[in-house]
């Protein structure tokens, strides 16, 4: 069962490597060998741990964190959803989704954004998402990759 706790400084070598693993496995045909080792160099400590201060959360199983995923409420954006590749297919992700549009409403976010890389744009429609069109990321490093912006209206939950 997946158990999804916030990250803390301890855990960025842990979300940096599921990171790294989630596209060097995922990402093949959406991008150039190229474009995903720029995309993936580095190490934690180059600027990845400081996204722990933000709501970041990672998913155990087991003892072992499997999925990674990211609220910027200042941006009302959703991001970091990476699952290690042995964990794919079996939901995590999703579950991360749902957890990150949850803590989204507790914060009265009432519409979220992300950019979806192309090989995820299918899985985030299928949660809701919309957005056809494609555009490019600039990264706080440098790369340049396509992707589709996607937004996805959050309704509030009824009070039981």
């Amino acid at each position: 069962m997946l158990e999804i706790k916030r990250a803390t400084e301890a855990d960025a070598q842990a979300a940096f490597d599921i990171r790294l693993l989630a596209i060097r496995s995922q990402c093949i045909g959406a991008y150039t060998r190229e474009q995903m080792l720029l995309w993936t160099r580095g190490r934690a400590e180059d600027g990845y741990s400081v996204l722990m201060d933000k709501p970041f959360y990672l998913g155990w199983v087991n003892g072992e964190p499997v999925v990674t995923g990211m609220l910027d409420p200042d941006n009302n954006e959703v991001g970091a959803l990476f699952v290690l590749p042995e964990f794919a297919g079996r939901g995590y992700g999703k579950a991360m989704l749902d957890h990150l549009e949850a803590v989204a409403r507790e914060r009265a976010i009432e519409e979220v954004v992300l950019d979806a890389t192309l090989n995820a744009a299918s899985f985030y429609r299928a949660c809701g998402y919309v957005g056809d069109e494609q555009a490019v990321y600039h990264s706080p490093s440098g790369l340049v990759l396509a992707c589709i912006p996607m937004a996805k209206r959050l309704v509030a939950m009824e009070a039981t």
